[in-house]
């Protein structure tokens, strides 16, 4: 396994194979022990959860039918908000992980449940279980590392088309469900393809995804406006503020999981082709990141915050992830592995620098200074006129010059 970000040692060459499947053994004994200790207190904490972010919509969505009245909106919109980000992070998000269905609740199963997002369920499933979690960071795999708009390596050819990339994510950003709805069905890629070609997968997941949308915009911004009668205008305000808030904090909260600068990233020929447990895990381990914040923080992310314990247990129920990660710390620290863990504003920073470097050439950010700026900037624009072969030589002279930099 090669780690490709940062370009320094592997963070695991003093590990030998035996070491990596002791790890694994490890990590398997703390899951098995919250399975076996699986129980009412578990199921009680969804149900509290679940009655709770019900209970908020509904009384906002009331409130909101005076949202003519501007503490009413404010009221309303807020509440609105904080209920629609507890449904798709700690409720919808977890349960369709299958997190819950040992309870064997059919009102809270994975094959069951339906969430308040663009997304289908099953669409959501098939990309982010399936495949993100299977191949975490693994470049030209898992779409969720940029959502294959984005240049998240420096390995990755840099085109001109990268200077962008920054805009994209930040639009991205504020349609979240809507980006990931199309990711979820490969939209990019069969779009693209006349529709006598397309397969018939595709064009079934395309017609359930248009009628899953036209199913939320009309409960949000048809149905439950005209409710509000005189209060039409501002409750459909009020339901775009809830909707976009939603989607700019679940962005940042899944951009902090894998994106920020120093989590790994790993190419594909490079991953053993039957990866042990022990494997996997360590991957995991490295290609993800934790926000460090209050018990209100864990819970408004849907507890992603613990993400490398999520991404270690997907299935376990989320609340026991801040009671296993101290354990799951430990491990980190006896295999001598960095434990990646910040604050918040630190993580989505960091996300965001990345995205940012990452959008430049190798090596520019190193090689530029105040001083310099008006020439890097002739030299940038330099390298997007010229052609294949000469912005090769220039991104290679680039690099060169960044390797000498004093430090």
């Amino acid at each position: 396994m090669t780690i490709m970000s940062e370009k320094t040692e592997s963070p695991i060459a003093h590990l030998t194979d035996e070491q990596v499947e002791e790890l694994g053994r490890e990590l398997d004994a703390i899951r098995q022990e919250v399975l076996d200790s699986r129980g009412e207190r578990d199921a009680a904490y969804i149900r509290r959860v679940i009655k709770a972010q019900r209970s908020l919509e509904l009384g906002s969505r009331a409130v909101l039918l005076a949202s003519m009245f501007p503490p009413a909106f404010v009221v309303g919109t807020i509440g609105l908000t904080v209920s629609k980000i507890l449904e798709n992070m700690e409720i919808g998000h977890n349960v369709l992980h299958g997190q819950w269905d040992w309870m064997r609740d059919p009102k809270i199963h994975s094959t069951t449940w339906e969430w308040d997002a663009a997304s289908t369920a099953e669409g959501w499933k098939k990309a982010h279980n399936q495949e993100h979690h299977t191949y975490t960071n693994i470049i030209g795999k898992d779409n969720d590392l940029g959502y294959g708009i984005m240049r998240v390596d420096e390995d990755q050819e840099w085109t001109p088309a990268n200077l962008i990339q920054p805009l994209l994510n930040f639009g991205n950003m504020l349609i979240f469900e809507y980006g990931i709805a199309a990711y979820d069905i490969e939209f990019r890629t069969y779009s693209r393809v006349p529709k006598d070609e397309r397969p018939e997968w595709f064009n079934k997941a395309l017609s359930q995804t248009l009628k899953k949308i036209r199913k939320q915009a009309l409960k949000d911004y048809v149905v439950h406006p005209l409710l509000s009668g005189p209060s039409a205008p501002t409750t459909l305000l009020a339901n775009v503020l809830a909707n976009v808030s939603r989607n700019v904090w679940s962005h940042s909260v899944i951009m902090c999981g894998h994106f920020p600068e120093g989590v790994e990233a790993f190419e594909l020929h490079e991953v053993p082709e039957n990866e042990t447990r022990g494997q996997w895990y360590l991957r995991q381990m490295l290609g993800s990141a934790n926000i460090s914040g209050s018990k209100l923080v864990h819970l408004m992310s849907g507890n992603l915050s613990h993400q490398i314990e999520h991404h270690l247990f997907p299935d376990l129920p989320s609340n026991r992830y801040a009671e296993i990660a101290p354990k799951v710390r430990a491990l980190f620290d006896k295999y001598d592995l960095r434990y990646h863990s910040a604050p918040l504003p630190q993580q989505v920073y960091s996300a965001w620098h990345k995205v940012v470097r990452l959008s430049l050439p190798n090596g520019f950010m190193e090689t530029t200074t105040v001083k310099n700026l008006p020439q890097q900037l002739r030299l940038l624009r330099r390298l997007t006129k010229a052609d294949k072969r000469d912005r090769r030589r220039m991104l290679k002279e680039l690099e060169a010059r960044a390797a000498v930099q004093p430090s």
